[in-house]
């Protein structure tokens, strides 16, 4: 039996499709990478309290805000669980890698840690990635709830108002009446709901309420919880409501501003400075020495200047009448009525051509 040779062109064939081959398996590397999400990596993975540590991370979308926090119980409790006062921000860059020095803080919940990374803006991703902080208390997960109940919210909304202490910055009060219905096996007694309330981007302050009261299997029941923020609290709140680790409802809240103190602050720069005014004019007024009295003799004399003499008797007075003594005679800067000039002046004592006696045999 003859055997032929392999032609060339099968054998070019063969070492085109290996060629092929190798230069497709690393353009299927990072596509595969790529769809399994973002990253995150730390290093070292033990540092105690006060160092440093680096985080980096990859598949992010790119120049996207990110925050990066120590957290215990590896975040089963949320961000309440996590160092928030030292966490750090960082944007990706345009292939969606970032790299950042992060402190090393104490979590408030004991170990397990992880450090979480999560998008602040934008669509929500978070990545986790466990690290340990030396000299931190450890202690087991909480288990799951062995109970058959699980409550599911039907339907949730605010009721209350603003009243006039509230537009003088009262702290705002509503009240959370939410449905909720049992989908369990098992009744849920005496359920603790926590409630929360976040302004923002920052994460809502959780507390525990406890609504007394049994909810049957496949029952529903209304339940009514207080919700108060703080004083002078004012713009877009978000009230959310939990159940075992799990979040029942979110419900929008937007509190006016409280014009009041605005209006208060006014008055008081407008009235302060009337008071300080009229107790300042007062106190001119009390401290001001009184004016000059004029002298008895200045008197006297300008009352002489318009005083007449007295008729003799047996006869009549034929000129004009005397003026009253009293009457003031008009102040005049510089000279007096009887001081004009080309006037006649005449001693008030001499005697007038009317009051001088008419002698005898004359008519």
């Amino acid at each position: 039996m003859t055997r032929h040779p392999t032609p060339p062109a099968a054998v070019a064939l063969v070492v085109l499709a290996l060629l092929l081959g190798a230069l497709a398996v690393p353009f299927t590397g990072p596509a595969a990478a790529a769809s399994d999400g973002p990253t995150v990596a730390v290093s070292p993975r033990e540092a105690g309290t006060g160092g440093s540590i680096t985080v980096t991370g990859r598949g992010w979308r790119p120049k996207a805000l990110l925050t990066l926090l120590i957290c215990g119980q590896n975040m089963i409790g949320g961000t309440n669980s996590c160092a928030n006062s030292d966490g750090r921000a960082v944007t990706t860059g345009a292939d969606g890698t970032f790299r950042r020095k992060l402190p090393v803080a104490d979590p408030p919940e004991p170990c397990p840690c992880v450090v979480h990374a999560a998008t602040v803006t934008g669509d929500a991703a978070s990545a986790d990635v466990a690290f340990r902080v030396a000299g931190h208390p450890v202690k087991p997960l909480p288990g799951k709830r062995t109970g058959g109940e699980r409550l599911s919210a039907l339907s949730a909304r605010l009721d209350g108002s603003g009243g006039l202490l509230t537009w003088f910055g009262a702290p705002p009060r509503r009240t959370l009446v939410v449905t909720v219905a049992n989908l369990g096996s098992t009744p849920a007694r005496d359920p603790v709901f926590r409630v929360g309330a976040s302004h923002g981007v920052l994460a809502p302050s959780w507390e525990e309420r406890q609504w007394r009261g049994t909810i049957q299997p496949g029952r529903k029941a209304r339940v009514e919880l207080e919700v108060e923020l703080s004083a002078g609290a004012h713009g877009d709140y978000v009230v959310s409501l939990e159940y075992g680790r799990k979040l029942l409802v979110e419900q929008p809240w937007t509190v006016g501003r409280p014009w009041g103190v605005t209006l208060f602050w006014i008055l008081l720069c407008v009235v302060i400075p009337a008071a300080v005014f009229r107790i300042g004019m007062a106190v001119v007024d009390r401290v001001r020495p009184p004016r000059p009295a004029a002298s008895a003799a200045h008197a006297r004399a300008r009352r002489s200047r318009f005083r007449r003499p007295r008729p003799r008797r047996g006869h009549a007075r034929t000129g004009p009448a005397a003026p009253d003594p009293d009457a003031r005679a008009p102040a005049l800067p510089w000279f007096t009525p009887d001081t004009l000039p080309g006037s006649q002046t005449q001693h008030p004592s001499a005697p007038s051509e009317n009051d001088r006696p008419t002698p005898k045999g004359s008519t």
